[in-house]
């Protein structure tokens, strides 16, 4: 019978081997996450949502699929209006495929370029950092898919470009699946 025994040398190299593999994983899974908002704090102009928000706005938008194939069409009229730091955002959808939906939203300003927000679809509160002329803002919506409702992660990064143009880019997954991207231009006033 031949008896194994491990030198402390070739221990010492499995732990290394072992040690290389969880800090190159470790690598890997941090080079996929996405920009901090700190890191958008010194572009401008500023981004403040109870000033942008607040009027009449116009947004256009698509959705598209895992593949990128654009799936529907969007077009929405929203009037902001704010009280000191608590702001209600009416959306009125029309889509391309003729049907229409309602959301209003209710934020609030925590200060410190953070918000808070809630709408009848979403599930939770939505939370968002604002920092330089870019929101990041994450919320799990309750989409309805072929007669079910899914509940779908949004992690929504919004750009101030100038005082009447900003874009928005929303990545949609669930179980951390990616679906699909929003993509939405806003205008401040109406058309």
């Amino acid at each position: 019978m031949k008896s194994t025994h491990y030198t402390p040398r070739l221990i010492t190299l499995r732990r290394v081997g072992i040690g290389l593999a969880l800090v190159g994983t470790l690598a890997v899974l941090s080079g996929c996450a996405g920009p901090s908002v700190e890191e958008y704090a010194q572009e401008r102009p500023q981004l403040d949502l109870r000033q942008y928000f607040n009027g009449p706005l116009t947004a256009h938008g698509m959705f598209t699929d895992r593949k990128g194939k654009v799936v529907k069409r969007f077009t929405v009229h929203m009037t902001g209006k704010w009280t000191g730091n608590d702001g209600v955002l009416e959306e009125h959808f029309v889509y391309s495929d003729g049907t229409t939906q309602e959301r209003t939203w209710h934020i609030q300003y925590l200060g410190d370029g953070r918000y808070t927000g809630r709408a009848e679809d979403v599930v939770g509160p939505a939370t968002g950092q604002a920092a330089g002329n870019a929101l990041h803002w994450n919320y799990v919506l309750a989409l309805p898919v072929d007669g079910r409702v899914w509940n779908v992660r949004m992690d929504d990064w919004m750009y101030l470009m100038d005082g009447r143009t900003m874009l928005n880019r929303t990545a949609m997954s669930k179980f951390g699946i990616h679906l699909g991207d929003l993509t939405i231009s806003f205008t401040k006033g109406s058309e």
